[in-house]
C-alpha cells in the first residue's frame, strides 16, 4: 500500500516520545513493505534542517516539510475566547502548509493518509477535496484529557478557569473530527473506551507504539549507578508539573534517608524554575543528545505523572532498557504492566518515598524488576508485531 503520514513536527531525531511514536511507526510499516510517504509541518518551535536526515533514513521514507510558525500570540489567545474554534488545534494550519499538501495528493495515488495527533487534523478538508484515500486518525492521546487533568491540580482561580475553558474548547473539537475521519487508531485501551464513549461506530484498531528492539541493547554486566532520573521534554506542562510535584514533596526526605542518592533530571527546554532550585544531590543536565545512553548509565526511572493521557513512551524505553520504574498510576496508564512484577506504582508521596527506600535497601529486588519489565517489553512491542497488525487493518479499509 502507499500510505501518507503527515505529522505535525518533523519527527527527526527521534529523541522524543511523539518523534520516536510517528518514526518508528513509519520505519515499521517501510520495512513491512509498503510505500511511506511522511509529510511534516516544520514548526519554529521543533525546527529540523532537512538536510540534517540521514541518507539511510531517506532510502526508507519519502521525506517531505513544509515549514510553518504555530507561535502562541495574545491576539490568538484573545480571540479564542470569542470564537468557537480550538486556538492550540488552529495554530497548526496555513495556507502554505495546505498548498504543499495539495501538491503531495495530486502527485500520488495514496491509499491511505495517516493523521498523527489531532494537530495534523486542520487538513481534513484538503484531504478529502485532493485524495481518494481513506483517512485515518492516529491519536497518541485524548487531547481533552490532559487539559482536564491539568485544571484539577491547578489552585490559581483564573489558571484553572482557563485550563477548563481549553479542556471544554478541544472536546468540542475532538468530537467533532471523529465525524470527519473513516478509522480510528488509539494507542491504549484506555483511550479507546474513551473514543468509544463518543458513540464512535467507524473502523478501529488500538494498537500501542513500537520499538526497534534491536536498537535497546541490554547488558546484565554493564555497571549502573544506583541513582534516580527523570527524562522527558519540558515544555510539555505534564512534565513540569510532575518533576515541580515531586522535587516539593518527595526529594528532601527521600535525600534525608539516603545522602549520598543523586537525582538526574534531563529534557528538552528545561525550565530555570526548576534548575534554579539548586537542590543538593539532583543534577539538572538539560537537553540530552543520547538519550539511551542516558538511560542505560542509571537504573530507577521516576515517572511522577499526575496529568497526561496516552502512553508514556519513555516507560515502554526504560522497560527495554532493563530499568526499573517508579511511576504513578496516570504515568502508566495505558501500558498493561503489573505493579511489583515489572514496575513498581506509587501515587502519593509516601507511596514514592517508600517505594523508593524499599529499592534502596534491597538492590537485587529493585533490579529484578527492570529484568521483568526488559522481557515485558520484548513481548509487547517490537516493530513487527505492530507493522503487521497495522497493515491487515488499512487493506481492510480499502
Amino acid at each position: 500500500m502507499k500510505i501518507l503520514q503527515i505529522c505535525h513536527r518533523l519527527p527527526y531525531p527521534s529523541t522524543d516520545g511523539g518523534n520516536i511514536v510517528m518514526m518508528n511507526m513509519a520505519l515499521a510499516l517501510a520495512e513491512a513493505g509498503h510505500e511511506i510517504h511522511q509529510f511534516s509541518l516544520n514548526t519554529n518551535k521543533h525546527y529540523v534542517d532537512p538536510v540534517s536526515i540521514p541518507a539511510s533514513l531517506k532510502a526508507k521514507i519519502h521525506f517531505h516539510s513544509i515549514s510553518i510558525d504555530t507561535s502562541i500570540t495574545i491576539s490568538g489567545a484573545l480571540k479564542n475566547l470569542i470564537t468557537s474554534g480550538s486556538y492550540n488545534v488552529e495554530r497548526f494550519f496555513s495556507n502554505e502548509a495546505e498548498a504543499a499538501l495539495i501538491n503531495q495528493l495530486n502527485a500520488h495515488n495514496f491509499d491511505i493518509v495517516q493523521l498523527e495527533t489531532l494537530f495534523a487534523t486542520p487538513y481534513i478538508e484538503c484531504i478529502r477535496k485532493n485524495s481518494k484515500a481513506k483517512i485515518v486518525f492516529r491519536a497518541h492521546n485524548v487531547e481533552h484529557v490532559i487539559w482536564q487533568r491539568l485544571s484539577t491540580q491547578e489552585t490559581n482561580f483564573l489558571k484553572k478557569f482557563y485550563l477548563e475553558f481549553l479542556a471544554s474548547r478541544m472536546k468540542t473539537y475532538e468530537l467533532k473530527i471523529l465525524k470527519l475521519i473513516d478509522a480510528l487508531v488509539p494507542i491504549t485501551k484506555i483511550d479507546e473506551k474513551i473514543f468509544l464513549s463518543f458513540q464512535f461506530n467507524k473502523p478501529y484498531l488500538t494498537l500501542p507504539m513500537s520499538l526497534d528492539i534491536r536498537e535497546y541493547t541490554f547488558n546484565l554486566s554493564e555497571k549502573k549507578e544506583m541513582c534516580l532520573f527523570h527524562l522527558g521534554s519540558m515544555d510539555w506542562m505534564p512534565n513540569v508539573e510532575a518533576v515541580n510535584w515531586f522535587l516539593n514533596n518527595c526529594w528532601q526526605k527521600i535525600h534525608q534517608l539516603f545522602p549520598d542518592l543523586r537525582l538526574y533530571l534531563a529534557g528538552r527546554n528545561f525550565p530555570t524554575e526548576i534548575s534554579g532550585k539548586h537542590l543538593s544531590n539532583v543534577v539538572c543536565e538539560g537537553r540530552i543528545e543520547d538519550a539511551l545512553d542516558y538511560m542505560r548509565k542509571k537504573q530507577i526511572m521516576i515517572v511522577p505523572l499526575l496529568s497526561g493521557s496516552g502512553m508514556r513512551v519513555k516507560i515502554i524505553q526504560g522497560l527495554a532498557l532493563g530499568k526499573t520504574i517508579v511511576s504513578t498510576t496516570i504515568g502508566a496508564e495505558g501500558i498493561p504492566v503489573e505493579n511489583e512484577k515489572n514496575i513498581l506504582i506509587a501515587d502519593s508521596p509516601e507511596d514514592f518515598i517508600s517505594t523508593l527506600q524499599r529499592c534502596m535497601d534491597n538492590t537485587e529486588w529493585c533490579k529484578n524488576i527492570g529484568l521483568a519489565g526488559r522481557k515485558f517489553a520484548e513481548e509487547n512491542y517490537s516493530n513487527e508485531s505492530v507493522a503487521d497488525k497495522l497493515g491487515q487493518f488499512y487493506a481492510k479499509l480499502k
